[in-house]
């Protein structure tokens, strides 16, 4: 029998929503808050200052930086992390590049370049982008710039484009970054900016900070989370983790965070995360939410609502809309809300508008 510490969903939840900083909110800008250590999801554009109006008083402040990192996704970071991130995030083998950039787009002979694909494709970008510039001019550049392998036939535009996938999984490590306030994708040199990495570091600590902020977890969560596979991240598994069984099975965090697992209470109160909400980046879903309706209901194929966050439980979704610089979101509660919750909704509600630099907000879906 297996000597693991033995702990349910609830307990679990109860310590990712503490380590994600949704207890109580950060007086002031996010920059301290310990989601940043991973990244904010900003997907789709303007929800990662949502992510962060559910943890700190300001969140249209501190000194942030906009940049495709895990998976190619768009991210807030601290600019002096970004450096060792694309160190982390530069693939351990020829095998782990391959898998990070697979797609039908690109023939076998694209995967036989291995890290070679990402090493061309961010030399590339770090030749063309100089400047601001909009992201299909920068795409166009590397496209001549790289192997015909990475590159595909696009029919409607008559012409050859890079694999968007490794396009913007290179990004970061050809220093470049994104002009968050730019109405469409522009692409700007990073400050500090990288250099192209000679070879991955720092992955295992990469692998203890999802650990720490989504665990336990096991490694084929990581694996999804990073974009790879297990059998590639094997090598930058960390040895100082705890094995933990998690309703029966098994998962590991941080050994120095076990005592914060057993401790956990569940938090009180309401928060409106966004669609990619860094809580909800966890790739044991089933924990989140067992229901598998209503699982459906917050990871569709397209357009992903944000959920309700009651007392550290999911307990419904909703949706926004900005009509006459107000926002209108309406909420779809899957449990009957008590007045004081509806009270609670209502401020949340004001702050996502403020995070959005609107005016104010009404809350559809309460009656």
């Amino acid at each position: 029998m297996s000597s693991a510490p033995q702990v349910g969903r609830g307990q679990v939840l109860a310590y990712r929503t503490i380590a994600n900083g949704l207890r109580e909110r950060l007086d002031g800008a996010p920059d301290p808050l310990a989601v940043l250590d991973l990244g904010v999801p900003n997907v789709p554009a303007g929800t990662a200052r949502q992510a962060l109006a559910a943890r700190c008083t300001d969140p249209l402040g501190g000194a942030l930086a906009l940049a495709w990192t895990t998976r190619g996704a768009p991210h807030l970071h601290r600019p002096a992390d970004l450096p060792a991130l694309a160190a982390a995030l530069w693939p351990l083998d020829d095998a782990d590049a391959a898998a990070r950039f697979a797609t039908g787009q690109l023939t076998p002979a694209a995967g036989a370049l291995g890290i070679e694909a990402f090493r061309v494709t961010a030399a590339a970008l770090q030749s063309v982008v100089r400047a601001p510039t909009a992201k299909g001019e920068v795409s166009r550049a590397v496209s001549d710039r790289v192997p015909p392998e990475l590159t595909y036939d696009c029919r409607p535009c008559a012409a050859r484009h890079i694999s968007g996938g490794l396009f913007q999984q290179a990004a970061l490590a050809g220093g470049v970054a994104l002009d968050e306030d730019a109405a469409k994708t522009v692409l700007i040199p990073a400050t500090p900016r990288p250099p192209i990495p000679s070879s991955s570091s720092g992955t295992s600590r990469l692998v203890r900070t999802y650990l720490h902020l989504l665990g336990p977890a096991t490694i084929g969560d990581v694996a999804k989370y990073l974009g790879t596979t297990a059998g590639s991240l094997k090598p930058a598994w960390p040895s100082d983790l705890a094995e933990v069984s998690v309703d029966g099975r098994r998962a590991w965090l941080p050994a120095d965070d076990l005592d914060a697992l057993r401790s956990a209470r569940p938090i009180r109160g309401v928060r409106l995360l966004p669609p990619s909400d860094p809580f909800l980046q966890a790739r044991d879903r089933a924990v989140l939410v067992p229901d598998k309706s209503q699982s459906k209901e917050v990871w569709r194929i397209l357009g992903n609502p944000g959920v309700v966050l009651l007392d550290g439980e999911i307990a419904g979704t909703w949706r926004a809309r900005v009509a006459r610089k107000r926002l209108e979101l309406t909420v779809t509660p899957w449990l009957p809300l008590s007045a004081e919750t509806r009270r609670d909704l209502e401020s949340e509600a004001q702050t996502v508008a403020a995070a959005r630099s609107l005016l104010s907000a009404d809350v559809l879906g309460l009656s």
